[in-house]
């Protein structure tokens, strides 16, 4: 399949046909990325989807401790010199 450039504004641009969009699950943003010289788009990631179910798991299953609690505690100095 071909497309043409086309000036829009000050920009440039190629439409897609409609069957492509759907085949491609196009909706909305998208992600454009330069693989070796050639433009790649995808449906824009969304890279947080799914975190609060995987943190709900790990507090479940007691996995969502301070790995690095005894150096987070509070010192002395924090205690009785540190002020906001």
């Amino acid at each position: 399949m071909k497309a043409r450039v086309v000036r829009i504004g000050n920009s440039r641009g190629i439409r897609i046909p409609k069957a492509v969009i759907e085949q491609c699950h196009l909706h909305g943003a998208v992600d454009l990325e330069i693989q070796q010289g050639q433009l790649v788009i995808r449906s824009a990631s969304k890279p947080r989807v799914g975190w609060s179910e995987v943190f709900g798991q790990m507090h479940r299953h007691g996995d969502d401790q301070l790995l690095d609690a005894e150096t987070s505690a509070p010192s002395t100095w924090d205690r009785k010199d540190w002020t906001w």
